[in-house]
């Protein structure tokens, strides 16, 4: 089952509200607004920009496994025990990206996230939906992404909300939207309402950061770091947990996530005066603007080895595929966020063809029934110590 983009008004039309809220005090195809070392895959109408495409590109790698068979990631699966695949585990997440809007255009972006991308934005509607779904579940946590989340007009709302249910809130937030003035109270808004921050933040180095996400970004990164740990965060206090999200900047694995938090820690407050409580790694996934990069660098094939080779059975239990329901800017759910970006919507068990479901119709016990759905992207979250939306799983 597939959607018609035209033919639902409450996941693909945005209101007039929503339209006349996209109004920010600054145009974020500014610098001021953000930097922005590269253009998304969208506006330049890269080939890359179908997720059709970006798979295409992956399974048709040459690429072997230790025993000589073509890289399968359900292969890999099924030999350690799994032999129907992966199966969900009872949620814990209920994963909402409002859309891929952002004031940044990171090298790395895995949503193909820009200030073009207005196209892709959560109408209020959708946001309902979404609460009722989450209502639904038992899901202890609300993780809000994006783009950068913020700027979508129903982002407060959705916070507002899923505190009232009492659910832990966490925003995914890149820092720099933090300076654009229109959200200049967001460090303290979310403090009074004790929203975790995850902060994305290559390095601590401004080198390997500004490489990643353009120049200024460390700069702008700090200040709003500063910013966060004046309104309470990063100082210990568990209602204002600031959490620092790690990526590679290059073609190779996440470290040690415990020896970087101690490192990092040490270097941040060394040199800057700044704090946070936690670090989580990310391996980067070969998908969207990371996997142009890693065509255009020469190092598409060595990745995906590295990847397969680094092959963790004890990284599978805690995959967010498992115990994340994943739910994208126009209502159709997922299994994770990487899921999401490929449009590979769920697949319900029983069914010979692809499954389908929004958040208009969202069934717990079908998501609980379904099949994840897995391809050779599925090796970037089970290599090494493994890697999800809350970092290392082993």
């Amino acid at each position: 089952m597939t959607f018609n983009k035209d033919a639902d008004e409450r996941l693909f039309h945005a209101p007039d509200d929503t339209q006349a809220a996209l109004d920010y005090g600054v145009d974020l195809d500014s610098p001021e607004a953000g930097p922005k070392p590269v253009i998304s895959l969208r506006r330049r109408g890269s080939s890359l920009a179908s997720a059709a495409e970006q798979l295409r590109t992956l399974g048709t790698l040459d690429l072997v496994d230790a025993q000589g068979r073509p890289a399968n990631f359900e292969q890999h699966i099924a030999d350690i025990g799994m032999a129907r695949g992966l199966r969900p585990a009872p949620l814990e997440i209920f994963q909402i990206n409002v859309g891929k809007l952002c004031n940044m255009t990171c090298k790395h972006c895995h949503v193909d996230a820009g200030p073009d991308r207005v196209e892709a934005m959560m109408t209020r509607a959708t946001a309902e939906a979404c609460l009722a779904a989450l209502d639904q579940t038992d899901c202890r946590t609300v993780d809000i992404t994006g783009g950068a989340p913020e700027l979508n007009p129903n982002f407060r709302f959705l916070v507002e909300e899923s505190i009232k249910r009492g659910k832990h809130v966490i925003d995914r937030c890149n820092l720099t939207i933090l300076l654009v003035p229109k959200f200049a109270d967001l460090p303290e808004w979310l403090a009074e309402r004790g929203v975790e921050v995850v902060c994305s933040l290559p390095h601590y180095r401004q080198r390997n950061t500004d490489a990643q996400r353009g120049d200024g970004a460390y700069e702008k990164s700090i200040q709003a770091l500063r910013r966060l740990n004046e309104a309470g965060y990063g100082q210990g206090d568990p209602n204002k947990i600031l959490t620092l999200m790690t990526n590679p900047a290059g073609a190779f694995l996440a470290g040690s996530q415990a020896s970087m938090e101690r490192e990092w820690k040490a270097a941040l407050e060394r040199d800057h005066g700044a704090r946070f409580d936690r670090l989580i790694a990310l391996n980067n996934m070969p998908i969207s603007r990371f996997l142009e990069w890693l065509q255009n660098s020469g190092n598409l094939v060595s990745y995906m080895n590295r990847l397969l080779d680094g092959f963790n059975p004890a990284t599978v239990p805690g995959v967010m595929c498992r115990n994340t329901v994943s739910v994208g800017w126009d209502g159709r759910v997922y299994d994770c966020d990487f899921n999401q970006m490929l449009d590979m919507e769920i697949a319900v068990e029983g069914s010979s063809s692809e499954g389908a479901m929004t958040v208009f119709e969202f069934s717990p016990e079908k998501f609980a029934a379904r099949r994840i759905r897995t391809a050779r992207h599925c090796y970037g979250c089970t290599a090494g110590a493994g890697s999800s939306c809350g970092g290392a799983t082993a």
